[in-house]
C-alpha cells in the first residue's frame, strides 16, 4: 500500500532531516520535527520554509505542515518517528531510546547510511519496531531510499515501510543490514578510488568527475558528490566499513588531511571543489 502516516516525527532538523520533514510534508503529513535547543530550531525553521518556499516557486502543492519544538514529548501519539541525527552510534543510541520513552507506540525508522541496524535496535525496549530509512542527499529532489533489514525487524514493517516510500513517490531497495547496506558501499568505494587517483595525479578532480558523469552516466561524479555530502561525513564512513570489512576501504591520506584542515566541501566552501 503506497501511503504515509498522517502525522510524522523527524528528530534532527538538519539537512537531512529537513529534508525528509520536506518529504513527507509534501505527501501530506502534519511533520513534528524535533530539536535540541532554541538557536538550532531556529535554523531549522529557516532551512525547512527555505525548502518549501522553493518547492512552492517551481508549482509543488504542499498539502502537510512542518512544526519545529525542542521538547521530544510532542512525539507522543505520533504512528512514525524518523531519527535523523548525525552518524554517531551513542547519540544515536540515546535519540532512539527518547523516542520510545515519549512515543512507545511509534515504529521507528533510522535514517543512517552505514550504522547497523542491529546495533543501533539495542537501545530499545522492542527492536522489532526499528527499520532503516537511508534517504539520500537533496531529499526532496532525490529518488531512492534504502530500506534497511535488521535481524529483528518485524517482517510486516518491511512492506510498511516500503508504503511509506512509495508514498514519497520515491523507489524503496530492500537491503539487508549489511556494513555500509548497498549504496554507501558501493558509493564510497567509488569516491576512496577517485581520491587516491587524485592523490597521485592521475588527473584532476575535474577530470576524474567528468570520466564518471560522461563514460558511465552518473549525473554527479564521485569527487564533487562527496563534496555535497560532506568530507567528514564519507570520512567517518569510511573509518566504519574500514573496521567492518578492512582495508580496502581505508580513508586516502588526502582525505584526511582536508578534514584536519576544514575542507569539508559545499558546506565549508572548500573541499576537492571551491564552493
Amino acid at each position: 500500500m503506497s501511503s504515509v502516516p498522517h502525522a510524522v516525527g523527524v528528530y534532527g532538523g538538519g539537512r537531512m532531516g529537513g529534508g525528509i520533514a520536506h518529504a513527507f510534508a509534501v505527501a501530506g503529513a502534519t511533520v513534528t520535527v524535533v530539536e535540541n535547543d532554541d538557536a538550532s530550531a531556529s535554523a531549522a525553521r529557516e532551512r525547512v520554509s527555505a525548502g518549501l518556499a522553493k518547492a512552492a516557486d517551481k508549482g509543488v502543492e504542499v498539502t502537510g505542515t512542518i512544526t519545529v519544538v525542542t521538547d521530544a514529548a510532542a512525539l507522543a501519539g505520533i504512528p512514525l518517528v524518523v531519527e535523523a541525527v548525525p552518524e554517531l552510534t551513542d547519540l544515536k543510541h540515546s535519540v532512539l531510546r527518547r523516542i520510545e520513552e515519549v512515543a512507545p507506540q511509534a515504529l521507528i525508522g533510522s535514517n543512517t547510511s552505514s550504522l547497523s541496524i542491529d546495533s543501533l535496535a539495542e537501545a530499545l525496549n522492542d527492536p522489532a519496531k526499528l527499520i532503516g530509512l537511508h534517504f539520500f542527499n537533496p531529499v526532496p529532489v532525490s529518488e531512492l531510499v534504502e530500506v534497511v533489514v535488521g535481524a529483528r525487524t518485524a517482517p510486516g514493517l518491511v512492506e510498511t515501510a516500503r508504503g511509506w516510500v512509495a508514498g514519497l513517490g520515491k523507489t524503496a531497495i530492500t537491503v539487508k543490514d549489511a556494513p555500509g547496506f548497498a549504496s554507501s558501499r558501493l558509493g564510497v568505494a567509488i569516491a576512496l578510488e577517485a581520491m587516491r587517483m587524485l592523490e597521485e595525479g592521475v588527473a584532476s578532480a575535474e577530470d576524474i568527475d567528468t570520466a564518471m558523469v560522461l563514460g558511465y552516466r552518473h549525473p554527479v561524479g564521485p569527487l564533487k558528490t562527496t563534496d555535497i555530502v560532506g568530507l567528514d561525513v564519507r570520512l567517518n564512513i569510511a573509518e566504519h566499513l574500514e573496521s567492518e570489512l578492512g582495508p580496502r576501504f581505508a580513508p586516502p591520506q588526502l582525505l584526511r588531511d582536508k578534514v584536519a584542515a576544514g575542507e569539508l566541501g559545499r558546506k565549508s566552501g572548500q573541499g576537492f571543489y571551491s564552493w
